[in-house]
């Protein structure tokens, strides 16, 4: 019996990797241009990382991390999500030495058990930013615009900016009060998760999925009517800063996402086709000093490549070209196909895509393979063209003949 692929994993096969390496090779350079070093961080971490960098009390934490114990009797898991990781790393690898604002990105696959949907996998991939060691709103203000500016760089239209600010420890706990005042009324018919979630967290309540919790949920106090000072005059900044620079936002206070580190500014990008959150992120002021470090404030949002790769098929697939080999290089006989070797290596050299017979087909299945394969170009090298050191460089696509030297450097010219 075939073995299968688990559930919730894709095979990318070669006719799909090459629209995954446009997406990543745009937003890649888009990031070089703002100053962001890529990191990478293992794909497993000790689970308390995430139980406290995420939140005891996140859907994430308690029902959607693959965790194991090692051979040593050590708590693993596979990670959820890349920020608790990224940050762990600025942390033990004395990052904070750097010159502030240190910025990273990272492009790593991520593990989450959950229902299985549409632009929904268990193994999936994220693209994301994080900017430590700014508190300043201009921080926030510059992620929110590569966040824009990702969905233009890849041709992706029809997208909606939803912001929020969801305040900081001092004023989020007189808004809880009145939130468990609110939803206390009701507590008895919302599902048992957010009954978990209203002593430790009701904040959570806000972001549950379930139909006759958000039911409930409609006419809760909002968390920007409670802001202290600062974080009312941050937020202010943040939407003068937005709107001075056109980009057009709506206020959503539902938005509160779903990881504890979050604090003030949030928000998340929405495809208006489907309805769905294609990149979200805010701020965490705290989730550095969480994990052991000192008080350092931080901004950053991820956003799923699946999802970008099937908004960028739907919006320009057709533009997006697979590279074809720039030259086929027939041969027969021993002589002849040590030569094609050694042009083929040649011009590869220069970085030219170069192809040639690996199976010793016959001249017409040469022909035949090189004709499906879409070759730019053809050559030749036979005992004819040994012997009189020249070859016909043939362009497939009309067809036009030109003779030059069998020399490595006139074939080159001919067809960069």
């Amino acid at each position: 019996m075939m073995i299968q692929k688990p559930k919730g994993t894709r095979d990318l096969l070669p006719e799909d990797t090459y629209k995954l390496q446009y997406v990543e090779k745009k937003i890649s350079n888009m990031l070089e241009n703002y100053g962001f070093k890529e990191i990478r961080v293992p794909v497993f971490e000790y689970t308390e990382l995430f139980n406290r960098g995420v939140g005891e009390t996140t859907d994430v934490v308690q029902k959607e991390m693959y965790t194991f114990d090692d051979k040593g009797g050590r708590s693993i898991t596979l990670r959820p999500e890349g920020t608790a990781g990224t940050v762990r790393a600025y942390l033990e690898n004395g990052m904070a030495s750097l010159p502030s604002p240190v910025k990273l990105w990272y492009n790593m696959a991520m593990y989450r058990y959950e229902n299985v949907q549409k632009g929904r996998l268990r193994e999936f991939h994220q693209i994301g930013l994080e900017l430590i060691g700014s508190s300043s709103y201009l921080a926030d203000v510059e992620t929110i615009l590569i966040g824009k500016r990702i969905f233009e760089t890849l041709g992706i239209k029809n997208i909606k900016v939803n912001i929020n600010s969801i305040g900081c420890p001092k004023c989020r706990g007189e808004y809880q009060k009145v939130l468990k005042e609110f939803i206390g009324k009701n507590l008895d018919n919302y599902c048992d998760d957010c009954k978990n979630r209203f002593e430790k967290n009701p904040m959570r309540i806000l972001d549950c999925k379930q139909e006759k919790c958000k039911k409930y949920n409609v006419g809760a106090p909002m968390m920007i009517d409670y802001l202290c000072d600062e974080c009312k005059t941050h937020f202010e900044n943040v939407k003068s800063a937005l709107k001075a620079q056109n980009v057009n936002f709506e206020i959503d206070s539902g938005i509160v996402r779903g990881l504890d580190y979050y604090t003030k500014t949030v928000f998340e990008f929405i495809d208006e086709k489907s309805g769905l959150t294609v990149l979200g992120g805010g701020r965490y002021d705290g989730l550095v000093e969480e994990l052991g470090g000192p008080s350092t404030p931080a901004v950053g949002f991820a956003s799923g490549v699946e999802r970008l790769m099937e908004m960028v098929e739907a919006s320009i697939g057709d533009e997006i070209k697979e590279r074809k080999p720039d030259l086929y290089i027939l041969s027969c006989g021993e002589k002849e196909t040590m030569k094609a070797v050694e042009i083929a290596e040649g011009l590869r050299d220069k970085d030219l895509y170069v192809e040639r017979d690996l199976i010793e087909r016959s001249f017409k299945a040469q022909m035949k393979y090189a004709d499906k394969i879409e070759a730019k170009n053809l050559i030749v090298i036979g005992e004819d063209e040994l012997s009189k050191n020249t070859v016909k460089i043939k362009n497939m696509s009309t067809g036009e003949e030109q003779e030059v030297k069998l020399d490595l450097t006139e074939i080159y010219s001919k067809i960069k």
